[in-house]
């Protein structure tokens, strides 16, 4: 007696490859055929589900995006199609006004017939302003009915594709909790019927500081992977500039929006120095300033001073992020970056934006002004208000200071918190050094 065959495994590298690239892109296309998002999202995990099958039958697909959106689509409509018939059939029993019937008949936008291999282009000259469909999902996500938190959390999951833990890592709150934020925001969405539409010029704005979070936390989340061998995710950090890039185009005029793409572009033209070629990790004062990309960090820095010089009121958040990124990408060495300068900005960012995680990056940026003993004082204020429990880079921080303060065993402590706390194996790696380095010392030998 056999089993079923067991799956090729390069069909399941390559499904695993189209997941991690392509299913923001084939989820943001169904969804704008489906109108409803756990209709679209379900019919994407259908998709992927086939592929396995059908990719080992005949082969890998030359655009496996395209053959997983006309998947996927096809069962939205299919689904479609059933519900017209089941409300045909059992009128007194379904209330109107269903999503699903938002925006006429999903099959005008999709052919009946067509190559699953050829490149599928989304029907456009329809006068919407947003011309990319993960955008257009992204701006749908971020509804004002939705908490701030649910619609970045949720864009997050649906869009950008983040597993949950990715996501309440990146809120620094427990599984549990961002799995049920998230649960309630979908069913709020089907609950509301919110409509899966492109807000008009004039909604824009309302929205405009969730999107820009959300793009920034994808970003982040890519700059450092939350788990796993690879210190960058290189996909999420290109799709988080794609889009930054977009809303550039879309919103031209906005200060935030060329803050934002200038902060992408100036920490991600550091990315070739990050890590040394056996995968060590590398500090900024340790990387070698040859390696950054230096067109990138001229079109960044252009950018900040546009951010920086609008007229209307104070520069915002992101905009004064990037200008500290400006500053580190433009000193000649470590030694000669402009730390008062840096703190400066630190304490304006403060004030436009008040998180425990900027007062932490200020505390460092104290330090490195009026020694490690001022900035170690910081950090224990900080620690004292408990909202950054969990959160790696304040014991890591800390244990930094405590290290140049002489101090080697309450280093390694921290150290350990630290490394108890991190999934990256590149930031697991550097802790670990540390924590041997310190320990070495308290024996005398460093």
């Amino acid at each position: 007696m056999t089993g079923d065959p067991a799956p090729d495994p390069d069909v399941g590298a390559a499904v695993a490859d189209a997941h991690r690239r392509e299913w923001a892109f084939v989820l943001a296309a169904t969804a704008r055929v489906a109108r409803d998002i756990d209709v679209a999202e379900e019919c994407v995990q259908d998709a992927y589900v086939a592929a396995l099958d059908a990719w080992a039958r005949r082969g890998v697909p030359r655009n496996p995006g395209a053959w997983l959106t006309t998947t996927a689509r096809r069962r939205a409509l299919d689904a479609q199609r059933r519900d017209r018939t089941l409300r045909g059939k059992l009128p007194l029993l379904i209330e109107p006004g269903s999503p699903v019937q938002c925006g006429g008949d999903p099959a005008e936008a999709y052919p009946a017939e067509g190559d699953p291999d050829a490149p599928w282009t989304a029907a456009g000259g329809d006068g919407e302003v947003i011309i990319d469909d993960r955008l257009r999902l992204v701006f749908t996500c971020c509804h004002p009915a939705l908490a701030r938190e649910a619609q970045v959390a949720l864009t997050l999951r649906l869009v950008c594709g983040l597993t949950t833990p990715e996501i309440a890592q990146a809120f620094l709150v427990p599984e549990p909790t961002m799995a049920a934020r998230v649960t309630r925001a979908k069913k709020k969405i089907g609950a509301a019927r919110i409509p899966y539409r492109v807000p008009g010029p004039a909604e824009l704005p309302d929205r405009l500081d969730a999107v820009l979070t959300v793009v920034h936390l994808l970003y982040t989340t890519g700059h450092t992977s939350p788990a796993g061998p690879a210190l960058v995710r290189a996909d999420l950090v290109q799709r988080a500039i794609g889009l930054a890039r977009i809303l550039r185009e879309l919103m031209p005029d906005e200060r935030e929006v060329r803050g934002l793409l200038a902060l992408l572009l100036l920490n991600d033209a550091r990315r070739a120095a990050r890590a040394a070629p056996d995968g060590r990790l590398l500090l900024l004062e340790e990387q070698d300033r040859q390696l950054w990309d230096r067109p990138a960090i001229e079109e960044g820095s252009g950018l900040v001073i546009e951010a920086l010089r609008g007229s209307a009121g104070r520069a915002g958040r992101f905009a004064l992020q990037a200008a500290i990124a400006a500053v580190h990408a433009e000193a000649p060495s470590y030694g000669e970056t402009d730390w008062p300068q840096v703190l400066g900005l630190y304490d304006e960012l403060m004030r436009a934006w008040p998180t425990p995680v900027v007062a932490l990056n200020r505390a460092v940026a104290h330090a490195m002004v009026a020694g490690p003993a001022a900035g170690l004082a910081d950090i224990e204020a900080i620690e004292l208000g408990g909202r950054l429990a969990g959160y790696r880079y304040l014991p890591a921080a800390k244990a930094d200071l405590l290290r140049r303060l002489g101090r080697a065993q309450d280093a390694a402590r921290a150290y350990h918190v630290a490394l108890d706390l991190t999934d990256n194996d590149a930031e697991r790696s550097f802790l670990a050094r540390r924590i041997s380095e310190v320990s070495a010392g308290t024996d005398g030998r460093g």
